[in-house]
């Protein structure tokens, strides 16, 4: 059941929210507009808040929705809702139904890593949002919340398997940051509500 829960994780986590978002409301394939990335943040550059907004909690709801069915098929294995969890970000990042073109996985991480172990989370949260109001840089935020987010599991003493999924998430989200990441150092990129 544990190949089964990660392959419906990952299934539920190629859905493009923003995609298909762009599509209904636009006509428009939103990888090709804005930063080419489909998440929520360039949705909301392309599309405006209302889009945005629902990309953002249809994107949380893959992650919640992944651990739930994992939960059911796996009779409550912290090894299967956890990387269940971890196949939907996956699925986010590499859609097998969008050409393996899809976002960076920040807001599946969300619903996943809030599902698994929310007090760490919250408190990661807090820190990222407080961050994200003083430098707008969305990616920044990002990047302390999953940095954070094993360090606060490791102190709350969150079962093992739910901090190997967060740092297997932090190493991912670094990397499909990369190019923020250069950005950052030199002091170009985007920040929130900028075209």
């Amino acid at each position: 059941m544990l190949f089964l829960s990660m392959i419906v994780g990952y299934l539920l986590g190629a859905i493009s929210s923003s995609y298909i978002a762009g599509k209904i409301a636009s006509d428009v394939d939103i990888r090709e507009h804005g930063s080419g990335n489909a998440g929520a943040t360039n949705t909301l550059r392309v599309l405006g808040p209302k889009i945005a907004l629902i990309v953002l909690i249809a994107d949380i709801a893959k992650g919640i929705l992944a651990i739930a069915f994992a939960h059911l098929l796996a009779s409550d294995s912290d090894w299967a809702m956890g990387l269940a969890g971890l196949a939907a970000i996956v699925g986010h990042n590499w859609p097998i139904y969008f050409g393996f073109r899809g976002g960076k996985g920040v807001a599946t991480t969300i619903g996943v890593l809030a599902t698994l172990s929310f007090p760490p989370v919250l408190y990661a949260g807090l820190v990222a949002i407080a961050l994200l109001f003083i430098t707008r840089y969305v990616s920044l935020a990002a990047l302390v919340f999953v940095t954070l987010i094993p360090i606060f599991q490791l102190a709350m003493h969150t079962p093992a398997p739910y901090i190997w999924v967060s740092i297997t998430i932090f190493l991912m989200t670094f990397w499909r940051h990369r190019t923020n990441i250069t950005r950052l150092r030199q002091g170009t990129e985007h920040q929130i509500f900028s075209k």
